[in-house]
């Protein structure tokens, strides 16, 4: 029976809170206290850490220091190593984008304001340790020290690139650094990481899996299907969610940022959920510390929702002023991730602005220098690199009789046009 005297439905659509123009005002939002998160045994039971998805850990405070019990205690050089890994990966970004601007390459994605996320977290993980990432995570590959020149050489399709110009740029891919292919359909690589982890476990080895996804990629299906498998077999695998706070052009609110957090979704799937301060690099490398010795205990999986901000556009063919304040990344009150542990290291003694002032100019000419090498095989302006006839190969071991003629075909059509 209808109701005729009842109140009309009404659909709620998420809004963000600041558009294009508006003055942005963070006075609401609740500063974590830094050190206040607990830190449990790798062993606990998923049922008894249900609150900490909804806490946020932070170990660096606003004057630099390291407070709580999630504070890794690292060494003097490896928090160096992590300050120089960022650094590049930012001078990396710098360098490409231009070269995007300047007709090299067809596409670039910077990771600003999100270095700590991948390269912390590439620290605190076995080199061998297989890594699924997103397309923001370009800071894995510095972190392991992989030549900038390959890098660059992929982003321009060129002779040298190790893909043969059939991925996008940027969507690396590195078997000897346990860097698995990036792929453009999101989140394809968190089924794949649990497959991955779910392999190693049933042969005995130790490597584990991590594997990295956007916020809005929460909200496909693969998603789901990864973390129920994860849960099922304990996986030894982290999943990563970046909430930077937008996908292209829509806010998280329409993945459901407005319900609860991401790491939440850990609990009703009956698996470790942690939520941490993505700006703050030595929070990031505790929980994924943490994360991978109860994987490799066999104590099953965990999400880590790393809170941060994309500070540039979702990629070279994104515009953000269409769609977000430009007052939100200057604003956004957890800082910037190099500053942060730059004023932590600064604070402890063993380094200085001067320092820094050298390393960023240092890095910016290692930069150009691996640009100019990787120039010389070619860049987008120059025209196909690749011969025709290579796209026929590296699908089957022995290539069949059917594609050797559609090769041959292919390669008489083109001599026929003089091409």
């Amino acid at each position: 029976m209808t109701g005729r005297n009842l109140p009309p439905l009404s659909l709620h659509v998420p809004e963000p809170a600041f558009r294009p123009g508006d003055a942005v005002d963070y006075s609401d939002f609740e500063m974590p206290v830094a050190g206040a998160v607990r830190r449990p045994g790798i062993d606990v039971q998923p049922a008894d850490i249900r609150d900490m998805p909804y806490e946020m850990v932070r170990v660096l405070d606003d004057d630099g220091r390291a407070q709580g019990p999630w504070d890794p205690r690292l060494a003097p050089e490896t928090l160096l190593k992590i300050l120089r890994s960022m650094a590049l990966t930012r001078a990396f970004d710098d360098r490409l984008f231009r070269a995007h601007r300047q007709g090299k390459t067809s596409f670039y994605m910077k990771c600003l304001g999100e270095e700590a996320t991948s390269v912390a977290a590439a620290h605190a993980l076995a080199y061998d340790d297989m890594c699924f990432p997103s397309y923001r995570q370009q800071g894995l590959l510095i972190a392991r020290d992989w030549p900038i020149v390959d890098m660059i050489n992929q982003i321009f399709s060129n002779r040298a690139d190790r893909l043969k110009g059939r991925q996008l740029p940027i969507m690396y891919s590195s078997r000897e650094a346990s860097f698995f292919s990036i792929s453009g359909n999101l989140t394809t690589q968190y089924p794949q990481a649990v497959g991955w982890a779910m392999a190693s476990a049933a042969r005995g080895d130790t490597r584990i899996a991590a594997s990295w996804c956007g916020e809005g990629s929460t909200a496909e299906g693969d998603f789901h299907s990864a973390l129920t498998f994860a849960a099922v077999y304990r996986a030894p695998v982290i999943l990563n969610v970046i909430n930077n706070q937008w996908a292209i052009s829509s806010f998280s609110g329409f993945a459901g940022a407005e319900a609860t957090t991401f790491a939440a979704r850990a609990i009703g799937y009956g698996i470790a959920g942690l939520r941490v301060d993505g700006n703050d690099a030595l929070a990031v490398y505790a929980a994924t510390q943490w994360a991978a010795d109860r994987a490799r205990g066999n104590h099953g999986p965990t999400l880590i929702e790393h809170f941060t901000y994309r500070a540039e556009g979702h990629s070279t063919s994104d515009d953000p002023s269409k769609y977000r304040s430009a007052e939100e990344g200057v604003k956004w009150p957890l800082g910037d991730p190099i500053a942060r542990l730059k004023k932590h290291v600064i604070a402890l003694g063993i380094w200085d602005e001067e320092r820094h002032a050298a390393m960023d100019k240092e890095l910016a000419e290692q930069v150009r220098a691996a640009q100019k090498e990787a120039e010389k095989n070619g860049i987008l302006a120059d025209g196909l690199k690749q011969s025709f006839d290579s796209m026929f190969e590296d699908v089957f071991e022995e290539m069949p009789w059917h594609l050797r003629e559609q090769q041959r075909q292919m390669l008489e059509e083109r001599r026929a046009a003089g091409i």
